[in-house]
This record gives structure tokens, sequence and C-alpha cells, in this order.
């Protein structure tokens, strides 16, 4: 008779690349009224992260819709945020995928911490 352990028993599920979920994560965004959608390929930048999706919303409700939803597209993939930071705040909103970090400013923000600017060298992905 053969055994088999619940470990062996659970399906695991493949994600999409990174490159693909950075992708289904600005179009989320797009889908929700987003502006300034930008993709940055770190891959050859540093090790941490291999891209950063960042856009801005125009409302607290807003970036919090865009935040949401991005969270259920990536739950519908397999995939779940590791961490959630500036939710309550609205101002900068973080979601860490592990190898995605998605960023939604307000638009002050946006222009204060100016990530683009901070991470020029970066490949920009094409998103649409």
């Amino acid at each position: 008779m053969e055994t088999t352990t619940l470990l062996e028993s659970q399906s695991t599920t493949t994600l999409p690349s990174a490159e693909d979920r950075a992708l289904l994560c600005a179009r989320v965004a797009g889908d929700n009224k987003a502006k300034d959608i930008v993709i940055l390929d770190l891959r050859q930048l540093t090790p941490m992260y291999d891209f950063f999706v960042i856009a801005t919303g125009q409302s607290r409700r807003q970036m919090h819709a865009i935040v949401d939803e991005i969270e259920a597209a990536m739950r519908g993939v397999g995939d779940k945020p590791t961490s959630m930071q500036g939710y309550q705040g609205s101002r900068w909103i973080v979601q860490d995928f592990g190898d995605i970090m998605v960023h939604v400013f307000d638009q002050e923000s946006r222009e204060y911490y100016s990530l683009d600017e901070l991470w020029a060298d970066a490949i920009k992905v094409d998103w649409k």
C-alpha cells in the first residue's frame, strides 16, 4: 500500500513570470484609472526586486481601489502580497509581492519621492 503525505498531496501552483505579473499589476492599475503608470525592470540593477510598478491615484478612494484590485488580480494568479504599507495614510501605498513592488502614490508624494528619477537607469517596460 502506497502512502502519501499531506504535503505530497497538495497541488503546487506555478506563478506566471515576474514580468507577466508586473504587467498584470500595471493593467489593473490602468483599468482603475491610475495615471502615469510605469514598470521599471530592476533585474540588472538590484538583487532585491525584479520590477517596480509605479502609479498615481487621484484620491484616497481611488488609491484604495487600485491596490485592492491589484491584490485581487494577483491572488487570482496564485500570488499574494507579503506586506502592504501606507494603506491608512493613503499618500503612498506599497505592496510587496516578493519580486515585484507596487507603489501607488498621490500626485504630491509621487513628485516628492521621484522613484522614476531615482531608478532612472532601469529599463521601462511597455505595459500597454
